[in-house]
């Protein structure tokens, strides 16, 4: 069992496209009214060569596989952030793992287990960020996004949108060097907010941050026209993947063009919901 790509594709997520509303109801685009502007999340999963430990039979094969996963949970800040403030969530994701693996589960169940709690956990705690890490959190996935992109079209697809069209093996596109930024991002985003200088959001914070977003969604909207519904139905992107990734990343590039306040504010409220 490779433990280093489920427990890596497991926490490795990132929060992507516009601020969930309907336009109507919120009267964000009068020239799109019935345009639903949605969140999407990125499910990124990024895997770091390492070298493995050779399994044996029976139960002292078991041992190692168990010794392996926690070597490999010791070595991702984001799990030993989850230890050390959230033992008893991070017990769990771990017996999870050994349970399902002990039950002959392939290492994609695994992944597909783990990945959405470990995303809802970057995602609940990114509100508490302060606005640096916030939009550095942003910005590595959005690197990440434009690389992927050189390979082609599909490759950033699938990257953004793994459910639609399944995921892709990232190490084989990025660089070992990028993928361990990505992780140190992350667990500076999550040791942030559990931080003594952690944010703390307000009503006055998300209704600025909605009125921020309105010309960054009319410029989309005024390139791209009904196309822009493709970032909520990616699953109509047939023949379009290209220009799906060029929206998404058009999109935060001009909110990471705003102060870092203002953007900060735009991907935590992305990130919040309605």
């Amino acid at each position: 069992m490779n433990w280093t790509h489920v427990i890596i594709a497991g926490y490795v997520g990132a929060v992507i496209a516009a601020v969930v509303g309907v336009a109507r109801r919120k009267g964000w685009i009068g020239k799109v009214s019935a345009l639903v502007i949605a969140l999407v999340a990125i499910v990124v999963w990024n895997i770091v060569d390492v070298k493995y430990l050779i399994a044996r039979d029976g139960k002292e094969a078991a041992q190692v596989q168990v010794n392996q996963l926690d070597e490999v949970f010791s070595q991702m800040p984001v799990y030993q952030i989850m230890k050390e403030h959230q033992p008893a969530f991070f017990a769990d994701i771990r017996q999870q793992a050994i349970k399902m693996y002990q039950q002959g589960k392939a290492e994609q169940d695994i992944i597909d287990a783990i990945q959405p709690q470990i995303l809802a956990f970057q995602i609940k705690h990114l509100q508490d960020a302060p606005d640096a890490n916030v939009v550095a959190y942003m910005q590595i996935n959005m690197q990440q996004t434009a690389m992927v992109q050189k390979s082609s079209d599909d490759a950033c697809f699938r990257f953004l949108f793994p459910a639609v069209k399944g995921g892709i093996n990232a190490a084989r596109l990025l660089p070992r060097e990028v993928s361990v930024r990505r992780m140190a991002v992350d667990g500076e985003m999550l040791r942030s907010a559990f931080g003594p200088q952690k944010h703390t959001v307000t009503a006055q914070e998300r209704q600025q941050a909605q009125a921020d977003i309105q010309p960054v969604v009319q410029q989309l909207v005024h390139k791209y026209g009904q196309d822009v519904a493709l970032l909520s139905e990616p699953q109509k992107a047939q023949g379009k993947e290209g220009m799906v990734c060029n929206m998404v990343q058009e999109l935060w590039r001009n909110v990471l063009l705003l102060p870092q306040p203002k953007a900060a504010a735009i991907i935590r409220l992305s990130v919040a919901g309605e």
